[in-house]
């Protein structure tokens, strides 16, 4: 790596809400250069991602959904290229296999990857040599959160959690509810001993179980951008924990955070905590 040179940065999903914070973000940062702006929405191929974000003048980088043309031209950078991706659960397997194959470094914020397809990523990354930073949540305030409930799991044997996503949002649960429920399972603790036996007059009324009887909810509607609660009980005492977002910009510090150390990285890592 050759730190004279701004880190190239190819967005994949730029014309998206997510993408296109991320494309101010990284035009505004003085250490990288955005490089290509990727998309498969019609609509926008050949318009300037800066104009499409709402920057005051154009970045003269065309919106065109050729991923690897971009991806090829990244890997022949001076400096080690990074992909932003914040596209579909769809797509998001095949777009990281691909940038780690052309020796670009993907930072992901695309969830709904199975826990196989994680791991094949991590082999796949491991025996490239190559840095994955995979980021259910970038928000620093989401990892304060997971943090408190950490240590409050030590203190009650009852919790579930309710998380709260746009009605665009492909997955569910959110990759951050699950992250959080397997965060307290590793504990060795398992929660929610049963009181009565249960009967579900709706299917799913009781929402999903995770690991060690950990209960998740999700709410999908117009109005919401990404919100989550854990919540604890024990007799005769609720303790909540709540994030909210309410601008997609609270995460653009973590995303630049991911980008610049990433490139750093050999392997693939999973969680904004692990590079804080």
């Amino acid at each position: 790596m050759n730190s004279q040179y701004p880190i190239p940065v190819v967005i994949n999903g730029a014309a998206g809400k997510m993408g296109r914070e991320v494309v101010k973000a990284v035009s505004q940062a003085t250490d990288l250069t955005l490089l290509g702006a990727i998309d498969r929405n019609p609509e926008h191929q050949g318009k300037d991602a800066g104009e499409l974000a709402g920057l005051p003048e154009p970045l003269e980088v065309p919106i065109t959904d050729q991923l690897e043309p971009m991806l090829a031209m990244a890997g022949q950078e001076r400096q080690i290229g990074v992909m932003v991706d914040f596209t579909h659960p769809s797509t998001v397997y095949d777009n990281i296999r691909s940038a780690i194959a052309y020796g670009v470094r993907p930072v992901v914020g695309t969830t709904g990857l199975s826990p196989a397809q994680i791991q094949d990523l991590a082999e796949f990354a491991d025996k490239a040599s190559t840095g994955c930073l995979m980021i259910p949540n970038f928000s620093i305030g989401m990892v304060l959160l997971q943090q408190a409930a950490v240590q409050a799991s030590q203190y009650f044997d009852h919790v579930e959690i309710i998380e709260l996503h746009h009605n665009q949002k492909a997955d569910a649960p959110s990759g951050t509810a699950l992250q959080t429920a397997q965060m307290l399972a590793e504990l060795g603790k398992t929660f929610n001993p049963p009181q009565v036996e249960e009967t579900e007059k709706l299917p799913g009324a009781r929402g999903s179980v995770a690991a060690e009887g950990i209960r998740i909810h999700s709410v999908r509607l117009p109005g919401l951008i990404a919100h989550q609660e854990v919540i604890f009980g024990s007799a005769g005492q609720i303790y909540t924990l709540r994030h909210d977002t309410s601008d997609r910009a609270c995460y653009m510090p973590g995303v630049l955070l991911a980008i610049r150390k990433v490139v750093q990285l050999k392997s693939l890592v999973y969680g904004l905590e692990k590079i804080l």
